[in-house]
């Protein structure tokens, strides 16, 4: 029922283009837009490095915004929990979410823990033809459960979580992963510093002339 309900809903509706492109955005910003996807082990530091990169961006006049892991499991995927399809879903949200910041003319900076290998092809995928990076942020799942900084290995080790990904549930480490940021052996600051390097080397961050713009 739920899926002829779907098919339904996309047959009378019908998908709207503004006068406007991301092409338009991008020129306005001054910089191109693009998906930086963070995945590791919960306690890696993804978060840490998506925000951080985030406030330098900030300070260098780039538009950019992260969506974390946790806080989108507490609003817009609330109703999702840890099995595999949810899971699934879980990234294909995320997934279109990406996408209208990107359209937006955005740097969306991801951070989800993101297992399986599956679900990132997915990702790749979808943002196919667009700038995409996926940062695989390495930390050993006994230095992560050592840090434990949310407090959620301990409740995983007591019952009170199930499905948990590195005790419970599997992590398929990435195989190609754009760049590796090892926490184990870089401190926040030089993680930080890691991934802006790779931005600034592939050229991410570079300028867009105005007259690229449509409407000029």
């Amino acid at each position: 029922m739920r899926r002829k309900n779907l098919i339904l809903i996309r047959k009378e509706t019908l998908l709207h283009d503004g006068h406007l492109t991301r092409k338009d955005r991008n020129a306005l910003n001054g910089h191109p837009s693009g998906v930086l996807w963070f995945t590791g082990f919960s306690g890696a530091g993804k978060s840490t490095i998506a925000h951080g990169v985030e406030r330098e961006l900030f300070q260098r006049g780039i538009r950019s915004y992260v969506l974390d892991g946790d806080n989108v499991r507490h609003r817009i995927n609330a109703d999702l929990g840890f099995s595999r399809p949810d899971r699934k879903e879980n990234i294909r949200r995320i997934v279109e979410i990406a996408k209208l910041f990107l359209d937006a003319g955005v740097i969306v900076l991801a951070s989800f823990i993101s297992p399986y290998r599956e679900d990132r092809e997915f990702v790749r995928k979808s943002f196919a033809g667009d700038i995409f990076y996926e940062f695989y942020i390495k930390c050993s799942i006994e230095e992560c459960e050592r840090r434990d900084p949310k407090g959620l290995y301990r409740q995983v080790r007591q019952g009170l979580i199930k499905n948990y990904t590195g005790i419970s549930a599997p992590y398929e480490e990435p195989e190609t992963p754009h760049f590796i940021v090892d926490t184990e052996q870089l401190d926040e600051l030089g993680s930080i510093q890691a991934v802006l390097g790779f931005l600034d080397q592939v050229g991410i961050l570079k300028e867009i002339s105005p007259h690229q713009a449509h409407w000029h």
